[in-house]
């Protein structure tokens, strides 16, 4: 049997659902899909267990056939149902539906009344104004596609870091196989560790190197080669990534690495103060009187010209070479500081794991604390917790507790801030918890000011302490809701409610210039995962690299306080 956890099942319930709407079936049947899909992400027991009981058919919403289903996806590893009606339908469909504000219906419209089967086909309908014409479309909702189709293909040309990382790494295993590989880094926006990038950058330092070049474009990963030159391959691989790979001598990597690093703006910079020191800076060294300056390390460039080394998250020409120079750059947080998590998801709502799962995971990584933050009770679509479920939930907090005593297991919440301002829980059940996160999770479109005075309020409660992803964006899908950055701030630090640093791969919110602004105004940041599954716990480091990129050091950050500290601090005392 494979292994599919309740999400993944809900997912494909949920793609199946979309087709059979697309294709235009009984209302009732696709419905049936869409509730197994909730029910599934709801529960607390596993899928197999369920299975293998004969219990899943008791489940509310799931009946005989929906239950057939997932016992022969469980047993044969994909959905002979769903890949059927995928052989049927265009393939390019499924992917009109990532356009914000397309839904199945509109999809269903577009494709059997205008022939529109993919991206391309929404482009070329819109453009010529047949779209408009289709009955419950108009022009307005013809200009509002328009909008986020832009919006949706310019997302489209980006990698997010955490996609980058993953598959840089895959491609830096397969070149260190080739003997003549001596050192090898990425390079560029990925090793300043910007939350999105355009391509992929590889130095490597080497001999031979037209057969590293050779070897690189031959990978089992690269579909298509765009250049292949002395000292550089350019590729695009399976996935569909633009990757570059340079390759130098030895005596030149140092320079290079820091040349091709950035960003353009850092390097300016540094070759003018090279230049007014009597050195020659570029890619290929630096110089003094036309002779190469031997260098070990990038590390000896900013030694020689007098300056702190700065770390390549800094590198932005953001006043980091003034603060080198006068020995003010910050000390970065690094991971190895984080002493745990204060925002996490168990099956109690829409995470994946028990939170006993997410106890050992926490305790594998020596993590002090953690906080089981599940979603409260108006945000439905993520299962939220009704007071009488959080009661259970605090409960088994306590038995677990008992059980495991090397690790705080804090009672927390996210709680949703309601379009008035207000949450969604009344004090009684906040004050019975250890920590209070608040959040928008719904009311995107409102103005700059109701946003805005929707956080002022939150924090106005006095058992609010975080403020999760205060931006509210979704890379690659949703831009950040507008808000008066100085109010917010100015707001966090008057209650001492901290902003948090989210290190979901597609959120990464707070950004970096923000994050520096809270710095400058002397609010606290948490760096927390809202992981809802365990693996999720390994992107801590996307956020870290947000902080150090905001400059942030060890005692900005909340979570990078021993527990008692932090105890102390969500007391308020």
């Amino acid at each position: 049997m494979v292994e599919l956890s309740n999400k993944e099942m809900a997912t494909i319930l949920r793609e199946l659902a979309d087709l059979l709407e697309i294709r235009g079936e009984n209302r009732f049947k696709v419905r049936a899909y869409y509730n197994a899909a909730r029910r599934l992400t709801a529960i607390n027991q596993d899928l197999h267990q369920l299975v293998a009981t004969n219990r899943l058919k008791e489940l509310p919403g799931i009946g005989k056939g929906i239950t057939a289903l997932i016992k022969e996806t469980l047993e044969n590893g994909y959905c002979s149902t769903l890949e059927e009606i995928k052989r049927e339908l265009p393939a390019g469909l499924l992917e009109l539906l990532m356009v914000p504000g397309l839904g199945p219906k509109k999809a269903h419209h577009l494709f059997y009344q205008l022939g529109i089967e993919d991206i391309e086909g929404l482009k070329k309908g819109l453009e010529k104004g047949q779209v408009r014409e289709l009955k419950g479309f108009g022009a307005k909702t013809e200009q509002k596609l328009l909008a986020s189709l832009e919006e949706y293909q310019s997302y489209q040309k980006l990698i997010i870091l955490q996609h980058a990382l993953l598959h840089s790494q895959e491609l830096i295993e397969e070149l260190k196989r080739y003997q003549g590989v001596l050192q090898i880094e990425r390079a560029g926006s990925i090793r300043r560790m910007k939350e999105v990038t355009g391509d992929i950058d590889l130095l490597v330092a080497g001999k031979e190197r037209a057969g590293i070049i050779n070897y690189f474009i031959r990978l089992p990963l690269v579909e298509t080669v765009t250049l292949q030159g002395e000292n550089k391959g350019s590729v695009r691989t399976e996935q569909g990534i633009q990757v570059d790979l340079r390759v130098v001598s030895p005596a030149e990597f140092p320079a290079a690495l820091q040349y091709f690093t950035g960003s353009k703006e850092h390097n300016v910079r540094l070759r003018e103060l090279a230049k007014k020191s009597g050195y020659k800076l570029n890619e290929y060294g630096l110089f003094k009187d036309e002779q190469r300056v031997e260098l070990k390390s990038e590390q000896d460039i900013y030694r020689i010209l007098k300056l702190d080394y700065i770390i390549p998250e800094l590198r932005e020409d953001r006043g980091e070479l003034a603060a080198a120079a006068a020995g003010k750059l910050p000390v970065s947080i690094s991971y190895q500081d984080i002493k745990g998590d204060l925002h996490l998801h168990s099956r109690f709502s829409d995470g994946v794991h028990s939170i006993e799962e997410l106890v050992q995971t926490a305790r594998q990584r020596g993590y002090q604390y953690i906080a089981i933050t599940d979603h409260s009770q108006s945000l439905r679509v993520a299962h939220g917790m009704s007071p009488e479920t959080l009661q259970q939930q605090l409960g088994e907090i306590e038995h677990l507790q008992d059980k495991y005593s090397d690790i705080k297991i804090l009672k927390g919440i996210e709680v949703d801030i309601n379009s008035d301002g207000s949450l969604d829980y009344p004090d009684q059940i906040l004050e019975q918890l250890d920590l209070v996160i608040a959040a928008i999770h719904t009311g995107f479109g409102q103005g700059k000011a109701e946003i805005t005075e929707r956080m002022i309020k939150a924090m106005e409660n006095p058992y609010v302490k975080i403020i999760a992803h205060p931006q509210g964006r979704i890379l690659k899908k949703r831009a950040a809701y507008q808000i008066d950055r100085e109010r917010l701030m100015e707001k966090a630090r008057e209650t001492n409610t901290c902003l948090e640093i989210n290190s979901s791969a597609y959120r990464l919110d707070l950004d970096d210039l923000t994050v520096r602004m809270a710095k400058g105004y002397g609010v606290k940041l948490a760096i927390n995962t809202d992981s809802h599954h365990r693996n999720e716990f390994d992107n801590m480091i996307l956020g870290i690299a947000v902080a150090r990129r905001g400059w942030l050091e060890k005692d900005d950050v909340i979570n990078t306080m021993e527990i008692e500290q932090l105890l102390s601090f969500l007391r308020g005392d």
